[in-house]
């Protein structure tokens, strides 16, 4: 399965808590929800459209997992929304127990063993395994060489601090543009993959 990461992004790399204001407070974070004056239906509700067409499951980190399992089942009726609800998921967690996977079709992996059992999915055929928000574990899925798919949906605004989705390794990474399209609203939605090496 193609790793496939999507996210929204302000311009100075923020990711933290783009749906609302208590989503993710973490570091003293006041900006939840910021990505509401930019979102359209056409654009960047089009790009999560094309990238939950590919998917065969998604994965998440915990804390985000928690978010979409207390938003999505009673959304239940809306296309999007019986799509995210019956796609098979995996959540990395050290502390969630099994009894807590409340939201339909959820696999843990135990923190301990997610590179190896990531790495595993990644090795399966199939779609694509879609990752959304999750900062802390796409930061382990780029600095393991885990991700094929990079979908950033780059907002005009600057939030001065937060969450972000980067490795602070200092290795380089080069990757190439596949795709870019540009909202009313100056969304750049864009699409990079792994460069080749060479």
């Amino acid at each position: 399965m193609r790793i496939v990461i999507i996210e929204f992004m302000s311009l100075d790399g923020v990711v933290q808590a783009p749906g609302g204001p208590g989503e993710d407070t973490d570091g003293g974070f006041a900006h939840g929800g910021w990505s509401h004056p930019f979102f359209d239906p056409e654009v960047v509700g089009g790009a999560f459209s094309d990238a939950m067409t590919k998917a065969e499951a998604l994965l998440f980190g915990r804390r985000t997992w928690q978010t979409m399992a207390a938003a999505w089942p009673e959304r239940a009726g809306d296309p999007f929304a019986d799509q995210m609800n019956a796609i098979p998921k995996y959540v990395v967690s050290e502390t969630l127990g099994d009894g807590e996977l409340t939201w339909d079709n959820t696999t843990r992996i135990p923190g301990d063993e997610a590179v190896a059992g990531i790495r595993k999915l990644h090795e399966t055929d199939g779609g694509d395994l879609l990752v959304m928000g999750s900062p802390t574990l796409v930061r382990t899925l780029l600095r393991e060489g885990l991700v094929d798919e990079l979908r950033l949906m780059i907002m005009p605004v600057i939030l001065g601090g937060g969450k972000t989705i980067f490795p602070g390794d200092g290795a380089l990474r080069t990757l190439e543009l596949v795709s870019a399209a540009t909202s009313g609203a100056g969304v750049q939605v864009c699409t990079y993959r792994p460069a080749a090496e060479g």
